[in-house]
């Protein structure tokens, strides 16, 4: 008999899931996607094969507690022999305070809530999936673990925002997110290649949400994203950097309330919004309309400039690291942004970029460039067993 974990990635239209037993062997995984449309069980045993499927067509009212309650059912009789022994959660912000994993109860629950409007988003599915878990078995224990929690590292010059100090008191500043991926970027990078890992490394977590993250040791020195997840790089609908004075603009000459400013900043801009077309890269890059190549062209030079002015925090570069879904398959936007950073010292192989290398710069090239895969189900996992064992 053996012990395991159910690990949970909550958003708005899915949770995505793992099960893994105490000595990390992956048992299951799987998602509940469309939620508040018609929401689709799928679960996959330990051999990647469909062992579930599920669907509620007229589901379009069923909230997170009542999809987890058939999850947890299955989960449970899945194991078979084994025991669930506890719940880990992704959740994106953890402020100033939590930076490092923590047991979930109704007081870090309320402070976690607190942190909503800087990630509205992601935080509440993310808590609204802790307090199902709740609701269904209160005697299980819940290990949360944040996004934000491995950019505490980064130097106060990294951190503050050019505001008066009234404001870095209140906790505006910049906190960085995509921890989890990098934190299992850097542990996978010192496994595959100790010598840069320990050197100066940016990684660039390219997907639907995008960032990058300049470490130096395999620990955060500086980051993209910033107080929210707007900041940085081009997304696939949310804007990145952008001058304040355009915000600006939204609500003094065209006198929109903050609730439409936000909706147009985080899911109508970014790839949708360039493009008239689709949030997809997938989409684009098969596209021949110029408004799609168009999107594409400025998402790679804005991530482009933006892994450029990370080398900065290093003082130089060693390694360029691509993960997350754009990253991991898409080799035309990995060449169209190396191809801008070759005065650094970026050379591709054009084959081995073609085939995901791992290694795909070229054999002589000063900078090492690799694409790895990123598995932020294995880092919850790791601490919500450390945590509980």
């Amino acid at each position: 008999m053996a012990d395991a974990v159910l690990i949970l990635n909550a958003g708005s239209s899915s949770i995505k899931f793992a099960m893994v037993e105490t000595g990390g062997a992956r048992l299951a995984h799987g998602q509940i996607e469309q939620i508040g449309e018609a929401p689709h069980f799928q679960g996959f045993d330990r051999d990647d094969k469909r062992v579930v499927d599920r669907h509620w067509p007229d589901g379009a009212t069923l909230s997170h507690e009542d999809l987890l309650t058939p999850l947890l059912d299955w989960a449970e009789t899945h194991l078979g022999g084994d025991r669930l022994i506890g719940v880990g959660h992704r959740i994106v912000h953890g402020g100033s305070d939590f930076i490092a994993p923590v047991r979930l109860d109704p007081g870090t629950l309320a402070a976690l809530d607190r942190l909503t409007p800087l990630a509205p988003l992601h935080q509440p599915h993310n808590l609204a999936a802790v307090r199902a878990i709740t609701a269904i078995r209160p005697s299980l224990p819940q290990i949360g673990c944040f996004d934000t929690a491995f950019h505490h590292t980064m130097p106060p010059v990294a951190t503050r925002l050019p505001l008066p100090a009234r404001y870095h008191a209140a906790g505006v500043r910049r906190y960085g997110f995509h921890g989890l991926s990098y934190e299992f970027i850097a542990h996978r990078f010192a496994a595959l290649d100790p010598v840069r890992a320990a050197g100066r490394v940016i990684a660039a977590h390219i997907g639907n949400g995008a960032s990058a993250c300049a470490m130096r040791n395999g620990r955060s020195v500086d980051t993209t994203m910033g107080f929210t997840a707007l900041d940085g790089l081009m997304m696939g609908s949310r804007t990145g950097a952008l001058d304040p004075g355009v915000v600006l603009y939204m609500a003094q000459h065209e006198t929109l309330a903050p609730d439409a400013i936000s909706h147009i900043l985080y899911s109508e801009s970014g790839l949708r919004g360039v493009s008239g077309l689709d949030s997809d890269m997938r989409v684009l890059l098969a596209s021949d309309q110029a408004d799609a190549r168009l999107a594409v062209d400025l998402f790679c030079h804005r991530a482009a400039r933006e892994i450029a002015g990370l080398t900065v925090a290093l003082g130089g570069l060693d390694a360029l690291i691509f993960t997350a879904g754009i990253g991991e398959h898409a080799a035309p936007v990995r060449r169209m942004i190396c191809d801008r950073l070759g005065h650094l010292g970026i050379t591709l192989d054009p084959s081995a970029n073609d085939r995901a290398g791992p290694i795909i710069s070229a054999p002589h090239a000063k900078i090492a460039v690799w694409v790895i895969p990123t598995d932020e189900e294995a880092i919850i996992a790791r601490h919500t067993i450390a945590l509980l064992t």
